[in-house]
């Protein structure tokens, strides 16, 4: 190879490293500049995080109040929530970024199926930390809290019928939650359920590349059952109802991703009839399992 030719590969390869330090710079000062506004306003998302919680605790009585047990504990908590919350609000940005620089190299129908993608994922993800911001949180919290009234009820039931006084020698407990904890917990779920809504995303971008296929998702539904309920059993507290909701919830987004995984074929084979690149075969394999209800 003579010195020109290197020196002609080597300038698309510069020229596309230059373009990802501008896309890159142009991404972090978004994220810097959203992450500075939002710690203004990082008390308020606080409250609104955590308001699951202070509902519970005006439904017991209590306070509505958490404490902090570090001097630096509230700052970082709250620098934490201008990250997050920056992020979140850089995000677009970041995306079109992200987009600009990899557009170009792709086709017109490529860049047709990408994009609605780079904009349903946020949307939901969206819908997954709504979810498990009113729906499972506040059931969650309300069972770790409550869980504190069990054994002194028990311990009284005791009391009360066996005639021994135990009750003015046990310790009593009350919640006084942690800001740092307590918000660690709400994040947790908000996250697990933003990344479960993803499913129907990652399937249907894995049915485009051919990784899977609708009659494949439909023959592991059985194992996909179980290995939702291992999920809904880890990610929520043991709560029958919550599990239930978060089971029904995910299933409901397979079956989503099943339909829109067979979308997609449906328009592979007509671009492919199109193109007179289409085997009967395919066909005829499908012939011999019909679809199931």
């Amino acid at each position: 190879m003579s010195s020109n030719e290197i020196e002609d590969s080597s300038a698309p390869l510069i020229e596309h490293l230059a373009e990802l330090r501008t896309r890159l710079i142009r991404a972090v000062m978004a994220f810097v500049v959203a992450m500075l506004a939002c710690f203004v306003f990082a008390e308020p998302i606080l409250d609104f995080l955590v308001e699951p919680i202070a509902e519970i605790l005006r439904s017991r009585g209590q306070d509505p109040q958490l404490i902090f047990t570090a001097p630096q504990e509230k700052f970082f908590v709250l620098f934490q929530i201008s990250m997050l919350a920056g992020l979140a609000l850089s995000f677009p940005i970041i995306g079109f970024q992200l987009w600009r620089f990899v557009a170009p190299g792709l086709y017109k129908n490529e860049q047709g199926a990408f994009l609605p993608f780079m904009i349903a994922s946020p949307v939901l993800f969206l819908m997954g930390a709504s979810f498990a911001h009113f729906v499972v949180t506040p059931l969650a919290m309300n069972f770790f809290i409550g869980f504190g009234d069990i054994i002194p009820s028990i311990t009284q039931l005791l009391s009360n019928d066996g005639g021994v006084d135990i009750a003015d020698k046990e310790i009593k407990t009350i919640f006084l939650g942690s800001v740092k904890e307590s918000l660690s917990i709400t994040l947790k779920f908000i996250f697990a359920f933003g990344l479960c809504f993803q499913l129907p995303v990652l399937l249907t971008l894995m049915g485009m590349a051919g990784l899977v296929s609708a009659r494949g998702l439909k023959d592991v539904r059985k194992y996909a059952v179980v290995g939702i309920l291992v999920l809904a059993a880890l990610v929520t507290p043991p709560d029958v109802i919550t599990q239930m909701i978060l089971f029904t919830v995910v299933y409901a987004l397979y079956e989503v991703s099943i339909l829109l995984v067979k979308i997609v074929e449906k328009k592979r084979d007509a671009r492919l009839k199109a193109e007179g690149a289409y085997f009967e075969d395919d066909e005829e394999d499908d012939s011999k399992h019909p679809d199931e209800a």
